[in-house]
């Protein structure tokens, strides 16, 4: 598939929002949205379309007037139209219904953010997941006639799996779902398997969340020299990334970087990332990262998002340490909770503070223990050495003394060699 037919000229588009039940303010942000994933995807938004109705039409969810009013504009405008993004999710009739009207190629939020998922990824995990999502998402709309099923000359809304397979017959993309979705377990067996050598390291872990843009990447750059793409894109990291971390006290722990949250997060992406997401779940502790330089209501709205999907992820239980970013720029304080840390992942500013907590958060729950070991309890140890961190260590004629600080889990293991 040609992934370069827009290289030299970006796609003209017309954006499309039917309002139900969200407020001008909320519309008007939803679409601000909408208009930097279509420039993410590598077009440009030239009109908005706003509609106010209590339900969608059936037919062309904005109804033949609306649909009609649309036509008319493309066909009268000097530049070429060659998309028009509903910010609403569409059934595949009204897609149908809605490319043979407006004689244009007609694409949903969910399709747009599945577009920019497979214009992004990069490894083979990455490929697998989204062509997975692609398909789950695209097999039931391989229906009908016209401009939907003839997009062999690629662009916005096309990439992903490939033509061949979005025009193959529904007993083919099944066979090909369940042949990827197998080939994703694998992967996830030996994520698992990674995962379950942390755990019995004793390292801790934080996994950094946030919206997309909060400027995660750029965080683990600056903290670790990851050295991973960070773009003022939305999306522009897909596969996480782990790396090691000192702080200040000479505690390790292991700092992950996650795929960015979105509102309305198509179902078929967080199934298809259940892997890559479980990194949150799993993590000892969370960096969730707030744009600062934001507006008030947009922070609230993307804070409330990530919080929803946090809990849906089942992770609300576990330390979290609120961080707003990009101080750097023109920011309002004064709307910075109290218990967030400001700073800049760009030049630095107040990421001292974050790593104190993180050490803070790090050694919450931790003692330092006197074990004893006899002779003919040497082995035991080793054990010492991987679960805790070993302060000091003296050999006795009895057997051996270790002055270790241990984590909640160590305490037990170590309960019965545990000494005054």
């Amino acid at each position: 598939m040609n992934l370069d037919i827009f290289k030299d000229t970006k796609t003209k588009a017309v954006l499309v929002s039917v309002n139900e039940d969200m407020t001008e303010q909320e519309s008007d942000s939803s679409l601000d949205e909408l208009e930097r994933l279509l420039e993410t995807a590598g077009a440009e938004a030239i009109v908005r379309v706003i509609q106010n109705r209590t339900s969608p039409d059936k037919r062309t969810y904005v109804g033949s007037g609306k649909a009609k009013e649309i036509a008319e504009f493309i066909k009268s405008h000097e530049e070429e139209i060659g998309l028009v993004v509903f910010d609403n999710v569409l059934t595949p009739s009204q897609i149908n219904n809605l490319e043979e009207e407006l004689d244009t190629r007609v694409i949903d939020r969910t399709m747009l953010i599945l577009d920019i998922f497979a214009l992004h990824a990069t490894t083979g995990e990455g490929k697998l997941q989204v062509e997975i999502a692609c398909l789950r998402y695209t097999a039931p709309r391989l229906q009908g006639k016209g401009l939907q099923l003839s997009r062999l000359g690629g662009g916005i809304g096309t990439r992903g799996p490939g033509e061949s397979k979005l025009e193959s017959d529904r007993r083919h993309l099944k066979r090909r779902i369940l042949a990827l979705s197998k080939e994703l377990e694998d992967i996830d067996r030996i994520r698992a398997v990674k995962r379950s050598s942390r755990e019995k390291s004793a390292v801790k872990s934080a996994a950094i969340i946030g919206y997309t843009n909060a400027g995660k990447s750029t965080l683990l750059n600056h903290l670790t020299d990851a050295g991973i793409l960070a773009e003022d894109k939305l999306f522009a990291t897909l596969d996480p990334t782990t790396r090691k971390l000192t702080l200040p006290s000479g505690n390790e722990i292991l700092l992950t970087d996650t795929v960015g949250f979105i509102d309305r997060l198509p179902t078929h992406l967080i199934k298809a990332f259940k892997s890559t997401l479980d990194e949150l779940k799993y993590a000892d502790m969370i960096i969730c990262l707030t744009d600062a330089s934001e507006q008030d209501s947009e922070r609230i709205k993307k804070r409330a998002v990530t919080s929803k999907l946090i809990e849906e992820l089942g992770a609300k239980d576990k330390p979290i340490i609120n961080v707003y970013n990009k101080i750097d720029r023109v920011v309002d304080e004064e709307f910075i909770p109290k218990d967030a840390i400001p700073i800049s992942s760009l030049d630095g500013t107040g990421v001292d503070k974050l790593l104190e907590k993180l050490d803070e958060v790090v050694a919450n729950g931790k003692r330092v223990l006197k074990l004893f070991f006899s002779h003919s309890q040497q082995s035991k140890t080793s054990e010492v050495y991987r679960l805790a961190r070993v302060i000091d260590t003296e050999y006795t004629d009895d057997g051996i003394i270790i002055i270790a600080e241990c984590d909640t889990r160590a305490i037990g293991a170590f309960a019965e060699y545990t000494v005054k």
